[in-house]
């Protein structure tokens, strides 16, 4: 089966009330242990630290890009992973995530 290209993907994690400083720790961490995994490309992670304008609620958004198609799959079966992932879902937010569909880019003014 041949290779497929990197999938950049786009995470939006919102913590639970008081878990702000507990979710960013591990969101720092995220990157770094799929990267020895061998998961994502050798592009680092973009992580933001964003405020709702309306609720103030604090959350971040992370963007980065898993080595090819196969590799979320992998990290769903990687104990290194997952000792991130779990921790970190004890702490979310419930709700959408939403998937991406890259569309062709729009040239503006030609």
């Amino acid at each position: 089966m041949p290779k497929s290209s990197p999938v950049t993907v786009m995470c939006t994690y919102r913590p639970l009330p008081r878990k702000e400083e507990e979710l960013f720790e591990l969101v720092v961490k995220h990157w770094p242990v799929l990267k020895e995994a061998g998961l994502v490309t050798k592009d680092p992670a973009v992580v933001y630290r964003a405020t709702d304008k309306v609720t103030g609620a604090v959350y971040f958004v992370e963007i980065f890009s898993w080595k090819d198609a196969r590799a979320s799959d992998i990290a769903h079966r990687t104990p290194e992973v997952l000792a991130i992932w779990e921790p970190m879902e004890e702490i979310l937010e419930g709700g959408p995530s939403p998937q991406l569909a890259v569309i062709e880019p729009i040239l503006v003014g030609a």
